[in-house]
């Protein structure tokens, strides 16, 4: 996989920045346990065709199915997005451990792939919509010895709030708001 950021010739200096940064705000945390609990909205606008044009506060992006789905194509699918939340949060929470223990982690590349049948989309074959099965890879570059990163590796994944949710049952609550023109 292509080096999307430049590398680090400063991990070192990084991980004690990352280090120093978590426990500050695990500090904060501890003396007003309110502040670890948050709430998070992002919303979802569709007006023409199936392009969804998605905010959260400064950061906005755009959703859109292929062609051969209806779509425009101008944008990644929902699906890509899943994926890249899974990825980046394992990775990120990796990293960050090891960093919290004092180890180097050169580069930590997680890659996740999804076994979907899209027929579930449409109905047919009475099947779950869901994927049949999601396969997480971690790819490690560091001269830490291998238990010490797969203990690091399970530490991340058994706090990593994406994977759990893909990983583990939860409540999902979902209201409706239908508008009516006034008539």
């Amino acid at each position: 996989m292509e080096n999307l950021m430049p590398a680090n010739t400063e991990d070192t200096d990084r991980d004690i920045r990352i280090r120093t940064a978590q426990a500050k705000a695990v500090d904060r945390m501890k003396a007003d346990p309110d502040l670890a609990r948050s709430i998070t909205s992002t919303t979802g606008i569709i007006q023409d065709g199936l392009a969804c044009n998605i905010r959260q506060g400064n950061f906005t992006l755009v959703s859109d199915l292929g062609r051969g789905m209806g779509g425009d194509a101008h944008g990644p699918s929902p699906s890509f997005y899943a994926r890249a939340a899974i990825a980046s949060c394992v990775a990120m929470a990796v990293k960050m451990h090891a960093a919290n223990k004092g180890k180097v982690f050169k580069t930590v590349e997680v890659t996740v792939e999804t076994d979907m049948h899209d027929l579930a989309l449409f109905g047919i074959g009475g099947m779950s919509a869901a994927p049949l099965q999601t396969d997480i890879s971690i790819v490690i570059d560091s001269d830490e010895e291998h238990g010490v990163v797969a203990n690091i590796v399970d530490t991340a994944l058994a706090r990593d709030p994406w994977y759990l949710a893909l990983r583990d049952k939860q409540m999902v609550a979902t209201t409706l708001e239908q508008i009516t023109p006034e008539g």
